[in-house]
């Protein structure tokens, strides 16, 4: 008689090596995203996300690369896609794509790209990633549009590639409708390609460590992650405060206010009593409201936790219907930035009475983005060596100053992206920039 083998088990030590592996995979799945885009918002500043998920939609890990805006965002895209496309109309070679500012990450310039992964023919999980993109067609970026239909060519979630077979149809609409056709389409290549860098390590690791599924790592990525994260609240003492600030508007300013509690095992954020709707397109919503206010939860609370799906869960933003922070379809929102980067500092202006010395004063926030549209002259004979161009280039001031610290010059908090160079501006198109520079004492 021939004795059976023990069933292999997983040591808490290996789980702990493979959810850093997978943190690694990200990154590369990131950096990847990064050396191939077309569109500077992502080679110069850095403006993506990349994320690996259960095969239920839970993201395990998160790219260390990338904006919270677009990562926490992205933390709920999944579902959608799963809800639309359907589990039973899954397939190995299959790519998914969405611009949705609702089901993706708050306007119609982030491309998401979802990619259903398999080992041995099964189904393991998902991969996800978003860039910002340079031009999506409308009006382009910038707040005039009336609505989001003004706003640029939509694509709903659907599949970009069925069983490995790209849609052309597709890509003839989506050709068809922006002013720079070859860099969103190499744009959207890039995305897939990462994906495709993130399944391959992933399956290499699977190999390594004789795994069949994640069901396993991801049980323990987060059930740790939920009570480490839920350790660092119970430890606060309970309470509520309230928080508001206000910005400029266009016709008239608007104020952010919210409601923090900290109650056992989650903190709440309501953000009723906040601006309703503006005319212009800096409505945001509240897939990037939440975003923000989960990042800047997590950063005073619990900063060393690694994102994911667990880790964000006992953090509750709400916000009332068609509120600035919670803008409804139609609502322009293509700037939804504006308002999105403030979010924040909002949080912290209530956090700060129940945690004093812990969170940093208010910075620069929102980012200085500016989009030139140059095309031929349409007036007369165009020069022959004419042809249009998008210049779009981010700027930022600088971060509040942090308890006991100078705030740090010229960083972008809370989006994280990166300043674009000057010769990367003029690089990608007509323009000369004779001076940039930071005013002195001016807060960024």
């Amino acid at each position: 008689m021939i004795a059976s083998t023990p069933p292999r088990t997983t040591s808490e030590v290996q789980y702990q090596v493979m959810w850093n592996r997978l943190i690694s995979v990200v990154e590369e799945q990131a950096q990847a995203l990064v050396r191939t885009a077309f569109s500077t918002s992502v080679r110069e500043a850095g403006d993506l996300s990349a994320g690996v998920y259960d095969a239920q939609g839970h993201m395990l890990a998160q790219a260390v690369t990338g904006t919270p805006g677009h990562v926490n965002a992205m933390a709920d895209a999944v579902a959608h896609f799963i809800r639309r496309i359907g589990r039973e109309n899954f397939a190995p070679g299959d790519i998914y794509i969405t611009n949705d500012p609702w089901e993706g990450t708050g306007h119609l310039h982030d491309i998401t790209i979802v990619t259903p992964s398999y080992y041995n023919e099964t189904f393991v999980g998902f991969f996800a990633c978003t860039a910002h993109i340079v031009d999506i067609g409308g009006r382009g970026f910038g707040a005039d549009a009336n609505s989001v239909y003004e706003e640029g060519l939509y694509i709903p979630i659907m599949k970009l590639a069925d069983r490995g077979v790209v849609d052309q149809t597709l890509m003839r609409i989506i050709r068809g409708n922006v002013r720079e056709p070859d860099q969103l389409v190499g744009d959207i290549y890039a995305l897939a390609s990462c994906n495709e860098i993130g399944h391959r390590r992933l399956i290499d690791m699977m190999k390594e460590f004789e795994l069949a599924d994640l069901s396993g790592i991801s049980e323990f990525i987060l059930s740790n992650s939920r009570r480490a994260t839920l350790e660092r609240i119970n430890a606060l003492t309970p309470g509520m405060a309230r928080g508001e600030m206000r910005t400029d508007g266009y016709a008239q300013p608007v104020d952010l206010k919210v409601q923090l509690t900290i109650e056992k095992d989650r903190i709440l954020c309501d953000f009723a009593g906040t601006s309703g709707l503006d005319k212009k397109g800096i409505n945001c919503p509240l897939v990037y409201t939440k975003a923000y206010a989960c990042y800047a939860l997590k950063c005073a609370i619990a900063p060393e936790i690694p994102n994911n799906a667990a880790s964000l869960a006992p953090f509750e933003i709400t916000a009332p219907d068609n509120t600035i922070v919670n803008a409804l379809h139609p609502a322009p929102v293509a700037l939804r930035h504006i308002i999105g980067h403030m979010v924040p500092d909002a949080v912290y202006a209530a956090l700060d009475q129940l945690l004093p010395g812990r969170v940093p004063a208010e910075g620069a926030g929102c980012l200085c983005n500016f989009q030139v549209s140059l095309r031929p002259r349409s007036d007369a004979p165009a020069p022959p060596h004419a042809r249009r161009a998008e210049v779009l280039t981010f700027n930022s001031g600088g971060s509040g100053a942090r308890p006991g610290l100078d705030g740090m010059n010229a960083t972008a908090f809370p989006s994280g992206v990166m300043t674009m160079p000057v010769e990367a501006t003029e690089q990608v198109g007509p323009v000369l920039i004779w001076r940039k520079e930071l005013r002195a004492d001016s807060g960024g």
